[in-house]
């Protein structure tokens, strides 16, 4: 499958719409194209993005009979991923504060 400028253009306006959610993104790898072997009928695409953020590597795949769904699927997916890591690491900080505070008494 041949990959046309509108197509990348979407996909990395789509990953760049992620940074609000997690600030820290340091790498990103988009993949995109037509699955050959997949058991239902008629054209399937995917999309798959690997992110790299500090200390882990996200990965997601989805598959869709529209490859813009496709990516839109995977935009939502690593969004949820994102907020929830940055509630974990906010969750931490306040730890973190709460020990500082605790020692200044």
């Amino acid at each position: 499958m041949e990959l046309t400028d509108a197509i990348k253009e979407y996909a990395e306006e789509k990953v760049k719409t992620l940074e609000k959610f997690f600030d820290k993104i340091t790498d990103v790898a988009i993949d995109v194209g037509m699955e050959s072997y997949h058991h239902l009928k008629g054209k399937i695409y995917y999309a798959e993005v690997n992110m790299r953020v500090p200390g882990k590597l996200i990965r997601v795949r989805k598959n869709a009979v529209d490859l813009y769904k496709a990516i839109d699927k995977v935009k939502d997916h690593l969004k949820v991923e994102l907020q929830g890591m940055k509630e974990k690491r906010r969750g931490k900080d306040k730890e973190k504060l709460r020990e500082i505070k605790e020692y200044q008494l």
